[in-house]
């Protein structure tokens, strides 16, 4: 088997170690074995694998055995300094710096190879996290959530920030306006413009240079959609956000954003007196919130989380699942019992069949809410959902409270009630005893793999999108 790089060094560095201990320059080690001191110089430097006879002459001359020579481990701290230095520059990570490797000489300290072996030890475990795994990116967004659980998913100094954004601009009342957009996009030096070429991975692009925020054009009369984009790219500059040097950064810029824009389209002071006045009808409704803002059905129920238990006093959950049942977005602080892997992550999770986020596609009438009471081993929610269909497939998306709150909501009466056992597998898990016996052993499906799950945090400057598309769209824009 032909030796690595690394064993190479390794055994070139003992064959050094030995001949200095026995005193001998490379060409008097040379004399003794039959070969030139340059061709000792290349096996010492890891450039050239000796002949086994090679060693064994080498091994009589100074004194030791082959297999002392032959051993995996370094001779001295030095050495294993040098071989990590030859292993680390490299590497790709390194490589992809464009620098000059360092080439170790006599002169250079201990303590300088340190140094530099720190810096690239620094290097490569940013590299890690900016590459981060499924599991830790799981892991950053579940803390993420317990974090803001912990805080009634309330965020006031964002809510301040952009109540005083929304004054400037002259808003007052009513749901945002595109125009009241623009005015918020020119009062911090930026100008919107509606282009078809895009780069794939971005949702927006902002030229500091220019002054110009770059938006896909509206898919539909109105484009809702797009007050939401422009707000969140005006985020980026007013919470100063710098690019993200791991998930959990990555994550937490998003929520802030998507935080911004929602005080923005359904301001703090507005919405409470529209929440309080409704608890006060007992006719909280999810449809009716979003219709008074202009928004979609998901931005109306999560902004009821950052919103109905700082200022109502009500505890809820919010669950966005798709098509196939897995969880894509959730937040609760009521206790409602979800799945969630060893991480304590839910999203990616499967949601119980009985639960109405997953029933609700059974549903004829697709353009209302639907009400449900649901008997858990935490206690009996009742809840709302509203169906959706987009481009990835269908989706549904759930308020739900405790059974207490319920006489507060909308929907209240509702005579569907079923019971959800779940995380026992006997509620939903498992198949069907007759369809088990019927199949088992007589049926093969293949897995859908979502390319999702191999996806790390890209890398560049832009993280999160392709660096050369958009420095390619930039550059067309900056020329007209």
């Amino acid at each position: 088997m032909t030796p690595t790089s690394v064993e190479l060094a390794t055994l070139g560095h003992r064959i050094r170690h030995q001949r200095l201990e026995a005193g001998l320059t490379l060409d008097e080690l040379g004399a003794r074995v039959g070969v030139a001191g340059s061709h000792l110089s290349l096996i010492e430097n890891g450039k050239r694998e000796p002949r086994l006879s090679l060693l064994q002459q080498i091994a009589d001359a100074t004194g030791t055995d082959v297999t002392d020579l032959l051993s995996p481990e370094p001779p001295n701290r030095r050495a294993a300094l040098e071989i990590e230095l030859d292993r680390v520059q490299a590497s790709t990570v390194f490589r992809r710096l464009g620098l000059a490797p360092v080439r170790v000489s006599k002169g250079m300290t201990d303590d300088t190879l340190e140094t530099v072996l720190g810096l690239h030890r620094e290097l490569q475990r940013r590299e890690r996290e900016a590459t981060a795994t499924p599991e830790e990116a799981r892991r950053a967004n579940n803390e993420m959530r317990l974090s803001m659980r912990a805080h009634n998913n309330y965020l006031p100094e964002i809510e301040a920030l952009a109540e005083k954004q929304l004054r400037a601009a002259g808003h007052t009342r009513g749901a945002l306006t595109h125009r009241t957009v623009s005015i918020m996009a020119e009062q911090l030096g930026f100008e919107l413009i509606y282009v078809n070429d895009l780069p794939h991975s971005a949702r927006s692009v902002t030229d500091l240079e220019h002054g110009r925020i770059y938006l896909p054009p509206a898919s539909i009369p109105g484009g809702h959609g797009l007050r939401s984009m422009a707000l969140q790219a005006m985020a980026h500059r007013m919470l100063g956000h710098k690019p993200p040097t791991d998930y959990a950064e990555f994550l937490r810029q998003r929520l802030e954003i998507n935080y911004y824009a929602a005080c923005c389209l359904m301001p703090e002071q507005a919405s409470v007196t529209f929440l309080q006045q409704a608890k006060k009808d007992r006719n909280l409704a999810v449809e009716d919130f979003r219709d008074a803002f202009g928004v979609t059905h998901e931005a109306a129920g999560m902004r009821m989380t950052n919103l109905l238990t700082e200022h109502l006093g009500i505890r809820l959950h919010f669950i966005r699942v798709t098509g196939s049942g897995a969880i894509s977005r959730v937040y609760e602080n009521d206790d409602l019992p979800l799945p969630a892997d060893v991480t304590g992550s839910i999203e990616g999770q499967v949601a119980c069949r009985r639960f109405l986020a997953r029933s609700a596609f059974e549903e004829q009438n697709r353009t209302t809410e639907h009400y449900q009471y649901t008997d858990t081993p935490n206690g009996t929610f009742w809840c709302s959902a509203q169906t959706g269909t987009t481009s990835d497939g269908e989706f549904s998306v759930t308020v739900g409270v405790p059974f207490d709150d319920a006489r507060w909501f909308r929907g209240r009466e509702t005579p569907k009630r079923v019971t959800s056992t779940c995380p026992d597998e006997s509620c939903c898990r498992k198949p069907d005893a007759e369809a088990l016996a019927r199949w088992h052993g007589r049926a093969w499906p293949s897995a859908r793999v979502h390319m999702q799950m191999f996806s790390p945090l890209p890398r560049g400057e832009f993280p999160g999108v392709d660096d050369t598309e958009v420095y390619d769209f930039l550059d067309r824009h900056a020329e007209q």
